[in-house]
């Protein structure tokens, strides 16, 4: 089964790793539509996807990530859509085997799990984005938060608008089971920008866990 695939590239401030990733997913997916979803940047982002040839839907102003990407993935409802952040850089080239396992009908919304941990803080974030996940579906998630995902066409009226902020995936991943779609994890060799135990990055993490238990109130 041939399937009509749209790339959509989480971008914010991205203006440096950007050109890499879109590289390596125009060669991953060469007819797919590549688009980018900016978060209304403030660097060269905006420029530099449209210098790779991939569509720019530009968020009007600062919405998260969720907001940019709802305004995106709009643009390209009918089509199995392939969510990426725009920091993956080369190792994006993986991300075809995600879409693989939805030809062999795996499962309907399928998840890039990390094979190898980068950064990081203690786990407090994403344990609570995993356990709301099985709280409110049943499921066990290895990879509760990952922004690396391909869905069937069905599936992503289901689960659009996507929560605010960074509760985008964990919310995805309730409302697609509620819905009746299946998940499978496919492990994948990814490289991403990870956040260490430094100040920035433990802001970062409490502003994720702030948006996880938003999405977990909002659908328990």
């Amino acid at each position: 089964m041939t399937l009509e695939i749209a790339v959509v590239v989480s971008a914010y401030n991205e203006a440096d790793r950007l050109p890499d990733t879109l590289a390596a997913l125009r060669g991953a997916f060469p007819a797919a539509r590549l688009v980018v979803a900016d978060d209304h940047s403030t660097d060269a982002t905006a420029d530099v996807a449209r210098a790779a040839e991939a569509e720019v839907v530009r968020a009007p102003r600062h919405l998260g990530k969720g907001g940019a990407n709802t305004l995106a993935v709009r643009q390209v409802l009918g089509s199995t859509v392939v969510l990426c952040d725009g920091d993956l850089g080369a190792s994006a080239r993986e991300l075809p085997r995600l879409v693989e396992a939805l030809e062999r009908d795996e499962g309907d919304l399928a998840v890039a799990s990390f094979a190898r941990r980068v950064g990081g803080g203690f786990g407090i974030a994403i344990g609570f984005s995993r356990w709301a996940i099985e709280r409110t579906t049943g499921l066990e998630t290895n990879a509760p938060i990952s922004g690396q995902r391909a869905l069937k066409p069905d599936v992503v009226p289901a689960v659009l608008p996507f929560a605010p902020g960074f509760g985008m995936e964990t919310a995805m991943t309730i409302d697609a089971h509620r819905a009746g779609f299946r998940l499978v994890e496919v492990e994948l060799p990814l490289e991403h920008r990870a956040t260490g135990r430094t100040a920035r990055g433990f802001v970062h993490r409490f502003r994720q866990l702030l948006s996880f238990a938003r999405v977990y109130f909002s659908r328990r």
